[in-house]
């Protein structure tokens, strides 16, 4: 359906991808993944016609229309939200307008008393045409389509007759993906779909696209997600790109295993170098070996760079630790919430202690991020009472943390204006630990990605030390790797948190409570994310509650540790020792014929040697001419060995 040959584009000095060739077939599931800044949504927009390549060429389908939905920035305002869904439908809009406007004219023809009259004939053959078209369109189910994905989509019944300016910026993006899944495009181009919906609506698209027509292109960081519905990766890295069947599980093994292999490759290419030098310097200032050497050193001069995969640059940062505070956080007693009439959290008593890892979870709307503000004290709440414990600190990231940042002011400017006891060097160092180096500090925010914004919104709440970490969802906009180090850094984080998160996999290993908002209060659950969606779900797993081993003690493990460490030295002691024997065996022999050779050299240095017998002279040449062939052989014989002991080596480290 769409080829895309040999495409490259460029922002300044910033190559994003050079020479890259994809094929979008029908019935396509395609991945796009790569770190932030590698240019996944810019190949989007070039797919989609909002941005044009430097280079190369797009081939498509005569009949194949496209969809793009891009990460943010969409903002729809003048109807209302059934009007502005049903706008996917103007043609059928029209056709039903005309057919109106027919009865109206047809009525009036006859009533005119002109029945028989070629004008009447001519209505209502059109009218009878449009209405076969109408038919064909399946126009009797439009309201019924609008009101599915609406409806799936999290939208209320009351909300279809609100104005589409009401919706806040995540419901806005709602509308758009409608849209786009009533339009029906052959090739569905979606950008961070996930970013703005909760778990329940998460989980109708997820099957909704499971079933979809046409192809899809997919950009998203949830894992699970991809992993439900794609069957092909391609990965855009260093301006190249790498094709991967599969979902994205299978990404990663695939990935893995051929970093593995050009590691390996890497390694043995180090190797065999090292035995080549060791036996340069070995053997240099020989001239009998000059030959070798010379030989050995061409073949050094003649080996390539091995390239490794993985040169990309990750965040690295750690959470400061957390100041010691007391048992009690945050504490919430009866607490309501209202907007205008409408109640988004009411009578909620909730309190915070110091080793709470909590996840707040709910439908969107229900108020997770409203809870999120009204604990990190940024938002007032007009009944009930908030207070906070012995030192408590905290640190606050909102959903809106990106769009808040001032587009006019550098990103060194974000991070100076929030610091006050910070040097300069130390904020540079900070924004290094996040990518932004060299010039990149100097950068306006108005021109960075939606990656870039929530790296820089990381760093900032990282200038001081915290024991309470209030985060609305800070996955949105970070790249896989991101994404995992900060769970990582977070699993480490000796103080407590609050995480507004739609990412299962993000929360699965992080939290020990679980926060639902729901319409009429909140509900605290203990245990994990898939333990508490199971319940909801009402999943219950049998477990086995017989014939289970016997638990083992740990002098136990440590005596089977030891068993385990001695039968791996044997066993390694058994392999090495033939290659080792042989190595000495080499090496006497090597020394035996050197000094022999030395010994004929000696002789035919000497004048007395050609005044002798002439059959000695000649047994004496060919036998240094043996000599030389059998040392090339065991100069070869040795440096393979020095190469299998030292994998060996290396294999055995390993276990």
């Amino acid at each position: 359906m769409f080829f895309l040959q040999n495409i490259s584009k460029q922002y300044g000095k910033k190559v994003l991808f050079s020479g890259l060739s994809v094929q979008i077939n029908r019935g396509s599931r395609l991945a796009l993944v790569g770190q932030n800044g590698a240019g996944k949504s810019t190949l989007l927009k070039i797919i989609a016609g909002e941005t044009e390549a430097d280079s190369g060429t797009m081939n498509r389908a005569k009949h194949a229309t496209v969809g793009y939905l891009p990460q943010d920035g969409v903002y729809k305002g003048g109807k209302t939200l059934y009007k502005e869904a049903a706008t996917v439908f103007q043609d059928i809009s029209r056709l039903e307008l005309r057919v109106s406007e027919l009865a109206d004219e047809i009525t009036i023809e006859s009533e005119s008393g002109n029945s028989n009259s070629a004008s009447l004939e001519d209505l209502l053959e059109e009218m009878g045409q449009l209405q076969n078209l109408l038919e064909c369109r399946e126009s009797y189910k439009m309201d019924a389509k609008i009101k599915k994905i609406l409806f799936g989509l999290g939208f209320k019944e009351q909300d279809l007759s609100r104005m589409t300016e009401e919706f806040s910026g995540g419901w806005q993006m709602r509308i758009e993906l409608a849209k786009l899944l009533l339009a029906e495009p052959s090739v569905l181009l979606l950008d961070e779909p996930t970013n703005h919906l909760d778990i329940d609506s998460l989980q109708w698209l997820e099957n909704y696209l499971a079933t979809y027509g046409g192809s899809i292109v997919l950009v998203s960081h949830d894992s699970r997600f991809l992993d439900n519905l794609v069957h092909e990766v391609l990965e855009l890295s260093g301006g190249k790109a790498n094709g991967f069947s599969g979902n994205y599980s299978s990404y990663l093994l695939q990935k893995s295993e051929r970093q593995r292999i050009a590691e390996a490759s890497y390694a043995n290419q180090q190797k065999k170098m090292e035995s080549t030098n060791r036996f340069i310097e070995r053997f240099r200032y020989k001239s009998t070996k000059a030959r070798q050497v010379q030989s050995r050193i061409k073949s050094l001069q003649k080996s390539t760079d091995f390239e490794l995969e993985g040169s990309e640059r990750d965040i690295h940062f750690t959470f400061p630790e957390a100041p010691r505070s007391g048992r009690i956080l945050v504490s919430l007693d009866r607490i309501s919430k209202y907007y205008g009439q409408f109640a988004v959290l009411k009578d909620i008593s909730l309190t915070i202690e110091r080793n709470d890892k909590i996840a707040c979870l709910g439908v969107n709307g229900s108020g997770k991020s409203t809870l999120a503000r009204i604990l990190a004290g940024s938002e007032t709440c007009q009944n009930g009472h908030r207070s906070e414990g012995s030192n408590t600190l905290i640190a606050y990231y909102g959903q809106d943390v990106t769009e808040k940042l001032d587009p006019d002011k550098t990103v060194f400017q974000i991070l100076e204006g929030q610091a006050n006891s910070k040097s300069p060097s130390e904020l540079r160092s900070l924004l290094g630990s996040f990518l932004f180096t060299a010039d990149d500090v100097f950068k306006p925010v108005a021109v960075l990605s939606g990656g870039e914004k929530s790296r820089l919104a990381l760093a900032r709440i990282l200038i001081e030390p915290a024991n309470f970490l209030i985060l609305d969802e800070p996955t949105n906009h970070l790249d896989f790797r991101s994404k995992k180090i900060l769970q990582e850094k977070l699993s480490l984080f000796s103080g407590a948190f609050f995480i507004v998160s739609h990412d299962r996999d993000f929360l699965e290993p992080l939290v020990n409570k679980i926060i639902f908002v729901k319409e009429n209060g909140i509900e605290l659950y203990n245990g994990s994310v898939d333990d508490f969606l199971g319940e909801i779900r009402k999943y219950e797993e049998n477990i086995p509650k017989t014939g289970d081993p016997a638990p083992v003690s740990v002098s136990e493990l440590q005596k089977d540790r030891k068993r385990h460490e001695a039968a791996l030295r044997q066993q390694k002691y058994k392999k090495i020792k033939p290659y080792e024997e042989s190595r000495i065996r080499c090496e006497k022999e090597i020394e035996y014929l050197e000094k022999r050779t030395g010994e004929i050299e000696s002789a035919f240095a000497r004048q007395e040697t050609f005044t002798g017998d002439n059959a000695m002279i000649s047994s004496l040449q060919t036998e240094y001419a043996h000599i030389k062939k059998r040392l090339d052989i065991l100069y070869d014989e040795w440096s393979n060995i020095e190469i299998i002991i030292e994998n060996l080596e290396q294999e055995y480290r390993k276990q």
